[in-house]
């Protein structure tokens, strides 16, 4: 398997770290980018340089634990296999808990190297309490390990505290031994373009008073981010413009598809409904409670279907590339999980014909703030187009031109506009209210690395 420029310098770099005697190499690579392969192919050289015996992978998630699997089996099948004298053990965090010293005391005896992926789930160093995965890797597999491999596209928690095995500065900023980030990745060809979609409507009318924009709403009543995304308008106008999308780029790309992140399995199942009943578009669903997850995603993973919808199982690591657009209509916002969703869809193939990936979500302050930061690496090329100006509207529906970067979306269509009200309860203090989309949907296309 031909190496990418970046996965062949970082496998160097991490070799002469080695001689240097100094037993752990922290490497940074944006989402999409074949980390695992650069693991492989640096275990490969560490075997034909005999300086290891085995190799223990550790992961986050089952979906993780197999894809490194199968990248190592593809790489070099004649040395990682499940065959007699199999030299690889790939699993994770959490199963390496209920695991007894028994399992790793074999190693003491060989040369182990160690691979932690996405090492920031693992906390601990310095002076704060590790979690219970970075207490195992700090207090047990330290001393089994002659090289770990630590490896991160989002290297930060959202706790604040440290990533086990990794060193800081004074000022609490990372030190990595190799960085790869998007804008090079972007510009080498190795990820697609992220173009983000905010969505917000002019006009929301709560408890009778109307409020200029999503972000205002929130800010000033008592409507929660979680009204919006169960709002059955606010719902088929995100899934309007995906499907639009999609369309356009299966139009070149036939196999390629859309994922949504929902909030919860009630919630996946009404995006469902919509997505087969509204829009006629074959989906799949997968959840946290699905008895055979792991296959539902493979056959998606290989299979036609335009979307999938899930909840809690496609994220940091999970490998579909035909993925390029994506709905994020989950509560969870946070700029780690935002950035490991996006990373579903910009892994880029041979056979693509469109070199951008799209995310929809709506103009929530923070969704929009790490939009925005996407683009840090590169800010002076950041082009924002502000669309959507509504013509001829009425009382009960709305007629929209929408322009941006993929063109027209819609010269005629009754743009999905549903006069309703629903009334919630807040639960601590017993006090209702009503609230409503008035006014027009309306995006905000944050287009990244433009010049690139």
């Amino acid at each position: 398997m031909r190496l990418r420029k970046w996965q062949s310098k970082c496998v160097k770099a991490a070799l002469e770290h080695f001689k240097l005697q100094s037993k752990h190499f922290f490497a940074l690579a944006t989402p999409g980018s074949g980390k695992s392969i650069m693991a492989a192919e640096l275990a490969t050289q560490l075997f034909q340089q005999n300086k290891i015996d085995l190799v223990l992978c550790l992961s986050p998630s089952a979906e993780v634990r197999d894809g490194i699997s199968r990248t190592f089996k593809l790489h070099r099948p004649d040395i990682f296999h499940d065959g007699i004298g199999s030299v690889v053990v790939s699993m994770t965090y959490q199963k390496l808990l209920t695991l007894d010293d028994a399992f790793l005391k074999p190693a003491l005896n060989k040369r182990l190297f160690v691979i932690l992926d996405e090492v920031h789930h693992c906390s601990g160093g310095g002076e704060s309490i590790p979690n219970a995965w970075g207490n195992k890797v700090l207090n047990q597999i330290l001393a089994y390990a002659t090289y770990t491999l630590s490896l991160s596209g989002t290297p930060w928690r959202t706790d604040k505290l440290p990533i086990a095995l990794a060193k800081y500065c004074v000022n609490d900023s990372l030190i990595v031994n190799y960085q790869y980030g998007l804008a090079q990745a972007i510009s080498d060809g190795v990820c697609r373009r992220p173009i983000v979609t905010l969505i917000d409507n002019d006009i929301c009318n709560i408890n009778h008073k109307t409020y200029a924009s999503i972000s205002d709403a929130l800010n000033k009543t008592e409507l929660m981010y979680k009204h919006i995304v169960e709002d059955r308008a606010a719902l088929k106008h995100i899934l309007k413009l995906s499907i639009t999308k999609l369309n356009l780029i299966r139009s070149k790309t036939p196999d390629a598809a859309g994922l949504v992140v929902a909030y919860s399995i009630e919630h996946a199942r009404k995006i469902k409904q919509l997505l087969e009943m509204e829009f006629g578009q074959t989906t799949v669903i997968v959840t946290y409670r699905e008895k055979h997850a792991q296959q539902i995603i493979k056959n998606f993973r290989h299979g036609n279907a335009q979307w999938v919808v899930s909840v809690g199982m496609i994220a940091e690591g999970t490998d579909i590339p035909r993925l390029h657009v994506c709905c994020h209509i989950t509560t969870v916002r946070t700029e780690l999980y935002f950035r490991q969703i996006l990373g579903r869809i910009m892994r880029v193939r041979s056979t693509d014909n469109s070199k951008e990936c799209y995310l929809f979500t709506f103009a929530e302050p923070e969704l929009k703030r790490f939009a925005d930061n996407i683009q840090t690496e590169l800010p002076d090329y950041k082009v924002v187009y502000n669309t959507a100006h509504s013509v001829g509207k009425t009382c009960e529906t709305r007629e929209k031109i929408v322009r941006g970067n993929c063109g027209l979306i819609s010269s005629n269509d009754v743009f999905l506009y549903e006069k309703q009200t629903k009334t919630q309860t807040d639960t601590s203090n017993e006090n209702t209210f009503t609230w409503y989309f008035h006014g027009d949907f309306r995006e905000h296309i944050i287009n990244s690395f433009s010049q690139i």
